[in-house]
């Protein structure tokens, strides 16, 4: 694999959330009135729903009233992971503080913060994943090799979901069905520049935030909103690895799918990967074997990768290659306990099983509640957060690093500077405008650094920027 040169694999993942306000189990506030309680306290502080952190992501309220959260620019699984969390941790916070307000008010209620992608009314909302490629790459032949992977991938990282069968099936009309992914019946094109009019897997709209001669941002749109760590660490690992194989011209198999949408679909709903997915080169094949297929690959080009200037180091991906392995051999089996503490739609799986074998069905609401539950994100209160503190699940971080990541920006990407000048302008009193390449302070003069490399965590520019900054005004934070 001598000469071999692979572009640094910088990601990020949005996450949009579910909120709902109740009191006594009725609905005491809609989505836009609770998202206001919310944001109250960014819009005293920065005059915005649309701001940058400390930690140098993007915290927003999304079309629809979807509080969401862009992590940094992240180039290891670790680092991913704790910002995504952190992310989460900071919503969490104003919606704790929502509910406290909403209390001093006489109002009341409780305030819930969902990591989910559908609502009861079959509205869905989307987990969306950025990930640095070069220029160079066809996102035509890109698709092609990738498709078939996104389509049968939530046999390893779908979040689990109590659903109807999707409209249009012939069973439709048949009772709800336990199915691996949230997303699946909510994305209708396989590649396309929409995101909500007609949702595709891949999203083509051409918004690198860096150098376009370099690079695109590849804008993964049809992953579940995740709660565990590993399923994330999963999720993200596999698809990075699919990425360098076709980056570094690796020879894999022609599966393109006829028909995604309809594959999806029928995919979710076989718990034991049999699915037939039908090839446009014609035949047909198991969603299991082609995940195998891309494992297979996975396995023998981590054997040679590089390590230079690869992001995660082999090591810390090699656990992840043997957990994908062990879910596929779980869903093979049906046996689901080697899984049940690593892999969201099994762990899930596991707690309703326990309702069923008490006598109930999918079809009691009271399952629907604990589908529903596993994913608030308060701790000590929602399901999944309650597997975590009793140490039933694993994890990938540590609360420390989910508390560092809360205010301190990836060191080794563009994040690093944006946290600087976020930090240094903040404490200084001094106005900006920031987005995700540009630093800029207005004025009557004003100064802007346009920071097109995502990879680049120093810059003189920036340095002698901040060299030009007064002295933190009083009483601001260090």
């Amino acid at each position: 694999m001598a000469g071999v040169a692979l572009t640094r694999r910088v990601t990020g993942i949005e996450t949009e959330y579910g909120i709902a306000c109740t009191l006594d189990g009725a609905t005491r506030l809609g989505p836009e009135e609770t998202a206001r309680y919310m944001f109250r306290p960014v819009i005293s502080d920065y005059g915005a729903t649309n701001i940058f952190t400390a930690n140098a992501g993007r915290l927003y309220l999304d079309v629809g009233s979807h509080p969401e959260f862009a992590t940094a620019e992240c180039d290891g699984l670790g680092q991913l992971i704790a910002q995504d969390r952190a992310g989460e941790r900071l919503l969490d916070e104003l919606a704790a503080r929502a509910e406290a307000q909403l209390a001093e008010e006489g109002i009341g209620g409780r305030v819930f913060l969902f990591r989910n992608n559908v609502d009861s009314a079959g509205n869905s909302y989307g987990c969306h994943e950025n990930y640095l490629v070069g220029r160079s790459m066809s996102l035509k032949a890109l698709s092609r090799l990738l498709l078939p992977f996104l389509v049968t991938r939530q046999l390893i990282c779908g979040a689990g979901l109590i659903a109807r069968p999707y409209p249009g099936s012939p069973h439709e009309q048949e009772a709800e069905q336990y199915c691996f992914s949230q997303r699946a019946d909510h994305v209708w094109e396989g590649v396309s520049s929409a995101t909500t009019r007609s949702r595709p897997i891949i999203n083509t709209r051409d918004e690198p935030h860096a150098d376009s001669t370099r690079y695109r941002r590849l804008h993964v749109i049809v992953g579940d909103s995740n709660m565990s760590e590993t399923t994330t660490a999963l999720k993200v690992a596999s698809t990075q690895l699919v990425l360098e194989m076709i980056e570094a011209g690796r020879d894999l198999p022609d599966l393109e799918v006829a028909n995604e949408i309809k594959a999806i679909r029928e995919v979710s709903r076989d718990l034991g990967g049999r699915a037939p997915v039908a090839l446009r080169a014609g035949g047909e094949m198991p969603a299991l074997e082609i995940q195998r297929i891309y494992l297979d690959a996975a396995r023998s080009w981590l054997a040679e990768r590089p390590e230079e200037g690869a992001g995660t180091p082999n090591a810390e991906l090699a656990p992840l290659l043997e957990l994908w392995g062990r879910v596929l051999d779980a869903v093979e089996s049906g046996d689901h306990s080697a899984i049940a503490g690593d892999i969201d739609w099994a762990i899930k799986l596991s707690l309703l099983d326990r309702y069923r074998e008490r006598g109930l069905e999918l079809t009691d609401p009271r399952l629907a509640q604990v589908d529903l539950a596993y994913h608030d994100t308060r701790p000590g209160r929602g399901v999944f957060r309650l597997l975590e503190a009793r140490g039933a699940v694993s994890r990938m971080v540590d609360d420390a690093a989910v508390t560092r990541a809360m205010t301190r920006a990836p060191e080794t990407t563009r994040a690093h500077l944006r946290g600087r000048f976020l930090a240094a302008t903040r404490a200084a009193g001094v106005p900006t405008v920031v987005d995700w390449t540009h630093l800029k302070i207005p004025g009557d003069d004003p100064v802007t650094v346009v920071l097109d490399d995502p990879l680049a965590a120093v810059d003189e520019r920036v340095d002698a920027l901040l060299a030009t900054l007064p002295e933190p005004a009083p009483g601001a934070p260090a």
